[in-house]
């Protein structure tokens, strides 16, 4: 049995596009059509992934969002900052989206005892620049019943994400998983800081 007809996000629903290790960021531009917000991403992404949670930007009709993570310092808005806006500021990862289209342009981790404090997470598909990395796993994949996808839908999104080699985790993939316990266990006492 095949799952093509299982759309996901347009950016991986044609096949994930490979990466190249080699590159070095670009440019990442809001859907207005005039004063648009552009945010300078100076080094390559990692962890980029599919993300089905109810937080993150998606583009019109796609049931995940697609998001990547890079050094906070490779992150600098060069044009209409006057239009970002937090989407909650209240929320761990502090969302800013321009206000006139409504896309996410970057988040980030202020509180600095956050395990993922230092990273911002930003969406490469709004560049124009080929060669950023490829999603690798799909993250928080029953929340996209949270958005209004029918629970008889999962078996089919599930194996849609496999077929394009994104394994389904209902979390975030075990490394990322890792890290945060290890963050956690370390301020702890559990393991030497």
């Amino acid at each position: 049995m095949t799952y093509e007809n299982v759309k996901i996000h347009p950016a991986v629903d044609g096949g994930v596009r490979k990466g190249d290790p080699g590159f070095g960021g670009g440019a990442l531009h809001c859907n207005c059509a005039t004063d648009r917000v552009e945010v300078r991403v100076g080094a390559q992404t990692a962890h980029n992934h599919v993300c089905g949670c109810t937080k993150c930007w998606k583009p019109q009709g796609a049931v995940f969002s697609q998001i990547a993570v890079v050094g906070r310092d490779s992150v600098e808005v060069t044009a209409h900052p006057e239009k970002l806006k937090i989407v909650n500021e209240a929320a761990p990862i502090q969302r800013h989206a321009c206000t006139g289209c409504g896309v996410h342009m970057y988040g980030r981790i202020e509180n600095t005892e956050h395990p993922f404090y230092g990273l911002d997470f930003v969406h490469t598909e709004l560049s124009d620049q080929s060669g950023w990395s490829e999603p690798q796993f799909a993250a928080f994949v029953s929340s996209v019943i949270e958005s209004g996808v029918d629970p008889s839908r999962m078996e089919g999104i599930r194996g849609r994400l496999r077929e394009l080699g994104l394994e389904p985790y209902d979390a975030l993939s075990p490394p990322l998983m890792d890290a945060i316990a290890t963050h956690v266990a370390k301020k702890s006492g559990a393991l030497p800081a």
